[in-house]
């Protein structure tokens, strides 16, 4: 029996995970003005007067509001002279206020009024007519497109230059809420391996992630959770049917939570029983592959130089070429923070350089359809030196947790 899986109840480990929320430390006021301050900078180097942040991750990055996108424009304005606006409907002011510091200025509109009127006085207000605006890239096309309508001769640009430039590299509070999130996640994949049994559903197993999470202190459970056993392995995004666990599938359980607002998202696979050649033979090849990803993640390096490297290995062992399957279908990784997807990405073709601060998943997962597929996912970021591991990866197939090392 690989070591680590099964022997164990729900019951038992859900007894056994304790909160450790509370060691949490949380973003304050001084690190967002530095964001601020970051943004207006990027403004003015890119010839912004100001930019729109819709309901997203931006909007809590540099505010502190936590709100949902809906069809009702909530967001804020923040221009390259420091000012800044929020807009809101009237009905959700007070709630919106609940979320942020000091008496920030809050223009609101009626159900029976125009959001978009309002927001292109405020930005007529703010920086005049005919200013260039960055829209939060996450806005939806509604929003960009009734601004539009409103003929205030703004020149509408993606935000992203500025959003983005600010938030790819991690500071060391934000390094170290993901650290504690990602921590967290990997104790829930121990409990959850102890559980396994004969004829468990991967939907019981889902149900059981989810509690350990909020054990833990998570934000709100998992964020997202996808449990595969078997043949269904690999496929990397899951089926659309459950599974009962049989002695000799492969498990892949790609699970994460949110800390704070800040990301975890970490993928094991492993055998339940003892695996077979061809498991060993794959798992052993996925697991050189995300380590030439890790050695190829220096500084100054491109990002689809650290996908070239695994895809390297995978394709010298007689896969692929390419994305094709058998082989590694999707990207090697993708950034992390308040997102789970976030810029940059290990894929072909983005030539971002990597800078210290910079946080990626590393999973160059290896899929053979009609068989079982395998994924090892750890995330880390580029110190001063070059890359640092979250999580160290998984040991062996034998010993996936390292509890014999």
């Amino acid at each position: 029996m690989t070591l680590g899986v099964g022997g164990s109840t729900m019951e038992a480990e859900l007894a056994r995970l304790n909160s450790c929320r509370a060691r949490a430390v949380l973003i304050g006021d001084q690190e967002r003005a530095e964001r601020v301050g970051r943004a207006q900078t990027l403004m003015r180097e890119n010839g912004i007067d100001a930019i729109y942040l819709d309901a997203t991750s931006s909007l809590t990055y540099f505010t502190g509001a936590r709100f949902y996108q809906s069809e009702r424009i909530i967001g804020a304005v923040l221009t390259a002279a420091g000012d800044l606006a929020f807009i809101c409907p009237a009905f959700e002011e007070e709630k919106l206020r609940e979320g942020l510091s000091g008496t920030p200025k809050i223009h609101c509109w009626e159900e029976h009024e125009s959001p978009f009127a309002l927001l292109t006085e405020m930005l007529i207000s703010l920086v005049g007519p005919g200013a260039t605006v960055g829209l939060d890239e996450q806005a939806p096309f509604f929003l960009f497109d009734g601004l539009r309508a409103q003929n205030g001769g703004f020149d509408l640009v993606n935000a992203k230059t500025v959003t983005a430039g600010c938030r790819m590299c991690k500071t060391a509070p934000e390094l170290a809420l993901m650290q504690q999130a990602k921590d967290m996640t990997l104790e829930v994949q121990k409990a959850t391996a102890r559980i396994l049994r004969p004829g468990i559903k991967t939907t019981e197993v889902v149900e059981f992630i989810d509690k350990a999470h909020r054990k833990m202190g998570a934000d709100n459970g998992s964020t997202f959770c996808i449990v595969l056993f078997g043949e269904a392995t690999a496929y990397p995004h899951g089926v659309s049917y459950a599974q009962e666990l049989q002695e000799g599938d492969m498990v892949l359980i790609d699970t994460g939570c949110s800390l704070h607002g800040y990301q975890s998202d970490i993928t094991r696979s492993y055998v339940f029983g003892a695996p077979n050649d061809r498991q060993r033979q794959i798992w052993d090849l996925e697991k050189a592959a995300q380590a030439a990803a890790f050695e190829a993640a220096q500084l100054g390096a491109l990002c689809e130089d650290v996908d070239r490297a695994a895809r390297g290995v995978i394709e010298a062992a007689g896969f692929g070429p390419g994305y094709k399957v058998p082989g590694l279908p999707h990207r090697t990784g993708h950034g992390v923070g308040m997102d789970i997807h976030e810029w940059a990405y290990l894929v072909q073709g983005d030539k971002t350089p990597l800078k210290p601060g910079m946080c990626f998943s590393n999973e160059p997962m290896i899929c053979l359809y009609g068989e079982f597929g395998v994924r090892l996912e750890d995330h880390f970021y580029m110190g001063s030196d070059g890359p640092v591991w979250f999580t160290q990866p998984s040991h062996s197939i034998d010993d996936p947790f390292g509890l014999g090392a």
